[in-house]
């Protein structure tokens, strides 16, 4: 089958491109990644590239999407998306799961519990992908975060140690596994110790053979023994393995360490080569080049699909790459779609062709049933629950002082235009709306704070501070509005109650300054599930609504 192939089908078969999860062309959000429907067809049905990875859109739109794009290609097409934390997570409408390391805290309590909800996980990230038409998860996160700065993994991971770590992965492995669909352990060999964003600049990790033998990489070694199906390359500089190629681009990391020492015989897929820390020094084709010589499968996210192909194609005809290492990773990568249930025929054909019409799930046969079933979050939110933290005075009683006084909800984010996790129907304004307090939405552009310390003027404050660690933040820390803000209520003696959704790192920093009598409640999730759990907390609501 391969041998059917030309030069240039082979090397498109290597790469993944981006696109919008939605269906039309003026609902693209990043027009620099996303290509247009007639530039991202032209890819899949002229150049033949291999998958495709999706950001954005309903659930139900990325059922459409997924068929329309598989009706487009030459060949059968992986679908991908980055659903660390449930389909949900990207695509609205279906199971949103906390981030993983909500189940690494409940494996301090219970490991046997945590173990499962790894499991469960897995098992309906899986079933939720296959029903919207993805067959690959960039899904689980093997990184040990023990570095509370971290900017970009902190949450994502499934905790601060290689034994949790490696655990859970391995069992969302196991439950994901059992659904045909392909998993991927990242980012290799772990890019839990850093404090710098891959997205924005290169890290380095500085640590010797040994330490990296007995932290980063345990739990690389089970999730490959689970049955991971790929492993996704780190952006990181580590100069104890190889001093001149960071390991996405470094023969000695990908062929050397992850092929011959820990003996994965799978997909080999780069993380985006757009990303700051490869596209700043090597620019998208020759970066694509350098991975394919390092012996990467498959290229993710080139800025250039079309010339990043070419460069490939030329790095082929100098000698630079070889055909038969050309012709491996694409017998990789079609190994893996036949797992997932392609058909692949000789020679290959369109999805839409005779023999190749398996590929395609029609409209008429999509089940959105199959989503957000009321057991998967049943088990999201037993998953929160059991992952709150929480202290002080509980519950909250809330009562204004006097007449002229009013109550505050103040909500500081990141971003306040990147806040799709709330709005006015939203619990974290609806519920405290309830209770008469004036909603506040804050982020660092609002500006400095106006110091007013005269009584008369007190609101007392309900603080719910959403931060957590995101790609292109460049800090996984307290934002300087939400610090100034905390210091402001304590001295005033406004504050009357904290909620912090997303890092556990932030409550650590706030705990030895919060008197013992406020409430604080702490949520490891930022959905709207989250904030129902953490305000019914904090309030006393019983199920039934009922404070």
């Amino acid at each position: 089958m391969i041998d059917n192939l030309s030069l240039p089908e082979l090397v498109a078969q290597m790469f993944v491109v981006r696109a919008s999860g939605c269906l039309f062309d003026h609902q693209i959000r990043y027009p620099e990644w996303e290509p247009t429907a007639s530039k991202l067809r032209y890819y899949l049905e002229k150049l033949g590239v291999g998958g495709v990875i999706l950001v954005g859109g309903s659930a139900a739109e990325l059922a459409v999407r997924s068929h329309q794009l598989q009706s487009w290609a030459k060949f059968p097409l992986l679908l991908a998306a980055d659903i660390e934390e449930g389909v949900g997570q990207r695509f609205g409408g279906a199971t949103w799961f906390g981030p993983p390391m909500a189940i690494a805290e409940v494996a301090r309590h219970d490991s046997g519990k945590a173990d499962r909800y790894a499991e469960q996980m897995g098992a309906v990230t899986a079933i939720e992908a296959r029903a919207i038409g993805l067959n690959w998860i960039f899904a689980p996160v093997v990184d040990v975060n023990n570095n509370p700065d971290n900017p970009v993994i902190n949450v994502r991971a499934f905790g601060e140690t290689p034994e949790i770590v490696g655990k859970l992965a391995a069992a969302f492995i196991r439950g994901a596994g059992q659904h045909p669909v392909l998993t991927t352990a990242k980012h290799f060999p772990g890019h839990g110790d850093t404090a710098v964003d891959s997205h924005l600049e290169l890290p380095v990790l500085p640590h010797s053979p040994a330490r990296l033998a007995q932290v980063e990489l345990p739990p690389f070694v089970e999730a490959i023994a689970a049955g991971a199906d790929a492993v996704m390359s780190a952006h990181l500089l580590i100069p104890a393995w190889d001093a001149e190629f960071p390991a996405t681009l470094s023969r000695k990391i990908l062929i050397g360490k992850l092929r011959e020492e820990l003996g994965f015989e799978g997909l080999i897929v780069t993380d985006a080569l757009v990303m700051g820390a490869i596209a700043n020094k090597y620019g998208t084709n020759e970066a694509a080049v350098l991975a394919a010589e390092a012996g990467a499968d498959v290229l993710l996210m080139p800025l250039d699909p079309e010339g990043a192909i070419l460069a490939v194609c030329e790095a082929v005809t100098q000698g630079r790459v070889s055909i038969s290492q050309i012709k491996e990773s694409v017998r990789r990568i079609w190994k893996a779609k036949i797992k997932v249930g392609m058909s692949i025929s000789d020679p290959p054909q369109p999805p839409l062709a005779k023999g190749g019409s398996k590929n395609l799930q029609s409209l008429e046969s999509i089940d959105l049933g199959l989503l957000a079933n009321p057991q998967a979050r049943s088990t999201a939110a037993d998953i929160l629950r059991d992952s709150l933290k929480f202290g002080g005075s509980l519950p909250l009683v809330a009562k204004k002082p006097s007449e002229n006084q009013l109550l505050r909800n103040l909500i500081v984010v990141d971003d306040v235009l990147g806040c799709e996790f709330l709005g006015n129907h939203t619990p974290a304004i609806a519920i405290p709306a309830k209770y008469g307090y004036e909603l506040q939405l804050i982020d660092d552009r609002t500006g400095a704070i106006a110091e007013n310390t005269d009584p008369e003027h007190f609101s007392p404050t309900l603080l719910q501070i959403f931060i957590r660690g995101n790609c292109f933040r460049g800090s996984a820390g307290l934002t300087e509005a939400a610090q100034d803000w905390f210091k402001k209520l304590l001295k005033t003696g406004e504050l009357q109650a904290v909620l912090i959704y997303g890092s556990p790192y932030v409550l650590e920093q706030f705990l030895p300054h919060l008197p013992p009598s406020i409430p604080y409640v702490f949520c490891f999730g930022q959905m709207p599930a989250a904030q129902s759990l953490a305000l019914e907390l904090l309030f006393g609501i019983n199920e039934t609504g009922n404070a």
